[in-house]
């Protein structure tokens, strides 16, 4: 995966959100690398039970002590933290997900994360994926290199729970699926250029893909529900299933295979019926 930034050494203070962003996720992501390292070293190599947990909670601590240090007014929605409905009247609403890819780091893998995104006034307004085996944080990346002509489109998709749709959409348009872990390694390898999109249907809640939408949107990528409507942040039920990053040039033949995956799926359960 190409660079897309490195964060330096944290300042002292006076940060804008933006770097906040990077800093907490950057920080959270060193002490998840030495967890797994650690105890994969003592397991040697077997996959040891209780590690997603262990680094599920150790990250959500960190986040949640940092955030309130650094901005106690604010209020937090994460993965790993009781729903506090305080949030939906709130200003500002940090949206973390503190492991995103648990099974891919309790497997020893290196596509995980961690994600930090601040919701402001109706907007998604900072965010950063930290990739921490990659020794990575995406926050702000340049537009991705051009595409080789006369390559086939190359679709990011979940690894675990591949959705069937991803399959009908490769099928008209003979593109390559390729298998990934977090949501945001997914986005941080489409706006590096490694793959051209990333299409996900069902089980995502605006944690998983908060901070990757603000990576896309900064690297001038296409963000959308699979319906084409702009994903909603700070919504009474985080539920968020579906989602569309991509090149921009690929937007409207992505929608509209997709569009017309959907109308035959729909069809086929009427008939079935």
């Amino acid at each position: 995966m190409i660079l897309l930034n490195r964060l330096g050494t944290l300042a002292a203070g006076g940060l804008t959100d933006q770097q906040l962003a990077e800093a907490l996720a950057r920080k959270a992501g060193e002490s998840l690398l030495k967890i797994q390292s650690a105890v994969l070293r003592a397991g040697e190599g077997r996959e040891p039970a209780g590690l997603g947990a262990e680094g599920d909670r150790k990250s959500q601590e960190y986040l949640r002590k940092a955030l309130a240090r650094t901005r106690p007014q604010d209020s937090v929605l994460s993965e790993e933290a009781a729903d506090d409905p305080r949030r939906l009247s709130a200003k500002r609403v940090w949206i973390i997900d503190p492991l995103d890819g648990t099974r891919e780091f309790s497997e020893g893998r290196r596509d995980w994360g961690v994600h930090v995104a601040l919701w402001s006034g109706g907007n998604l307004t900072a965010g950063a994926v930290a990739l921490p085996r990659l020794g990575l944080v995406c926050g702000a990346p340049a537009q991705p290199p051009a595409r080789s002509t006369g390559r086939k489109i190359r679709l990011a998709v979940s690894r675990s729970r591949p959705p069937r749709i991803a399959e009908t959409v490769a099928a008209h348009l003979g593109a390559e699926l390729i298998p990934m872990g977090s949501a945001g390694y997914k986005v941080c390898a489409v706006a590096s250029g490694e793959v051209d999109g990333y299409l996900h249907d069902g089980g995502q809640y605006e944690w998983d893909s908060a901070a990757p939408v603000v990576v896309a949107r900064s690297a001038g990528l296409h963000v959308s529900r699979l319906d084409g409507t702009a994903p909603r942040y700070n919504q009474p039920d985080p539920y968020l299933p579906d989602l569309l990053v991509c090149r921009p040039e690929l937007r409207d033949r992505l929608l509209e295979t997709i569009k017309r995956a959907r109308l035959s799926e729909a069809a086929a359960r009427k008939t079935g019926d």
